[in-house]
């Protein structure tokens, strides 16, 4: 199972630390930990580079000195960062030089144990370390890495250091796809219900293993099976065992859920049906979406729901996460198991869908009818032209179409593609993704 480290940003106010983030992540994939009451929240993203996939966690800058209630919040935010990551980027700014506020974020960061702390120093472009004087090396961290957030300058050699105990994408144990043991992620922001669902699963169930490897990050894997059928419950932290009942403690944490998605085949996205859907919700369901991974979606406390105001619920899901109408939905109450077992049929067939085998002839032939069907819109004088495709890959599945100018094609007509090939292949609850291989000759 493939693990991404966890990076976080430290420094004071306007050193470029959410610059430097935005270069990292490219501004993709960022998810904001939007709990009530934080008055400066973190921000999270997905980032690659020197080889390696990681997640980077922007904070907010810090103000050791300052007695305010803002900024109290603030430090709050970035200690729970630290605790959270396994390397932290301490940003200082070149042009201003240091402040007492970078002495007294050094001192709190070299009483911090197993973690790789890497100093940058932002906003250097076109200086060298021979001009910086022995104060940036009186911080006691080590050796300064000479940075530009703005330009990219240097960035490569610090994260390339940052990440050299780490395996790179080559390096790391993927789990092959079996069809006995699906991974499946139960994901949600707090309160949602959770830890009620897996007590559901797991409480009903005979457990087959119970495993606690001794991890840094506290997560653990629990087998089990329902008709004949084996899952692992991926990366669910806060499980103990207490003889025969299983407590979950719900503790909602970003990085914890990014990796549980990232370590299954299926997700198990839970809601709450009495509260609208919120922007976390929407973060987390299309995080999931971006990584690709099959996804069925519970509606958790139906029972406390009027029946006549489900199908409001219903709507109001559909119309918010449109994005997610190839997932099949179900509305459930965990805490009395109604409608839990319907649940695995979708998990199976979804999984099923993320790795089936899509026959050449049969997507080609679909291909034909796609664009006899509507054919793709031109672009100028230009109409893209799709010669032949093929199956590119599994989990999800991912159709390769080579053609002309292909990259005229708009995004629009990338998700009719996407919606008619699922709906001809019968590939229910997982992403599809379409790669276009283009030749720019209009002749050939």
């Amino acid at each position: 199972m493939s693990y991404k480290p966890v990076i976080s940003l430290v420094g004071r106010t306007n050193v470029g630390k959410s610059t430097l983030f935005n270069r990292l992540t490219k501004t993709r994939n960022a998810i904001v930990a939007d709990f009530p009451g934080l008055t400066r929240d973190r921000h999270y993203g997905e980032a690659n580079i020197a080889f390696h996939k990681f997640i980077v966690i922007d904070t907010g800058g810090l103000e050791p000195n300052s007695k305010d209630v803002f900024s109290a919040k603030i430090a709050s935010q970035t200690n729970q960062a630290i605790l959270e990551s396994d390397v932290i980027i301490f940003l200082l700014d070149a042009r201003s030089g240091i402040c007492n506020q970078d002495y007294e974020i050094a001192k709190m960061l070299r009483k911090i144990a197993n973690k790789r702390i890497f100093m940058a120093i932002n906003k250097s472009e076109g200086m060298s370390l021979e001009k910086f004087d022995s104060d940036f090396y009186k911080m006691g961290l080590g050796k300064p890495y000479l940075i530009s957030s703005s330009h990219g300058d240097g960035i490569y050699n610090l994260f390339e250091s940052a990440l050299s105990d780490f395996p790179t994408e080559n390096d790391l144990d993927i789990d092959p796809p079996s069809n006995n043991n699906i991974r499946l992620a139960i994901v949600g922001k707090p309160n949602v219900g959770k830890s009620t669902l897996i007590n559901s699963i797991i409480g009903e169930e005979r457990l087959i293993a119970f495993d606690m490897p001794g991890t840094t990050k506290d997560s653990i894997d629990v087998d089990f099976s329902i008709k004949d059928r084996n899952y692992v419950l991926v990366d669910t932290a806060g499980i103990r065992k207490k003889s025969k009942v299983f407590d979950y403690v719900e503790k909602f944490s970003v990085v914890k859920t990014l990796q549980s998605i990232e370590s299954s085949n299926v997700v198990l996205l839970v809601l709450d049906a009495c509260s609208d859907i919120s922007e976390q919700d929407a973060h987390i369901a299309g995080f999931i979406l971006e990584s690709g991974k099959a996804i069925v979606i519970a509606i958790n406390k139906c029972d406390s729901v009027k029946p006549e105001e489900m199908k409001n619920i219903e709507r109001t899901f559909q119309r918010k996460m449109h994005f997610l109408s190839f997932a099949r939905m179900h509305m459930i109450s965990a805490i009395k198991k109604y409608n839990i077992r319907s649940l695995f049929d979708s998990i199976n067939e979804a999984y099923e869908s993320t790795f089936a085998n899509l026959s050449t002839p049969k997507i080609n032939r679909l291909l034909k009818l796609a664009v006899e069907k509507q054919p793709p819109p031109k672009k100028n004088i230009l109409r893209p032209k799709m010669r032949y495709a093929h199956q590119g890959g599994q989990n999800p599945p991912v159709i390769v179409i080579h053609g002309n100018s292909l990259d005229l094609i708009p995004k629009s007509y990338v998700r009719f593609l996407e919606s008619f090939f699922r709906k001809e292949f019968s590939l229910t609850g997982t992403p599809l993704r379409i790669d276009f291989k283009s030749s720019n000759n209009p002749y050939v």
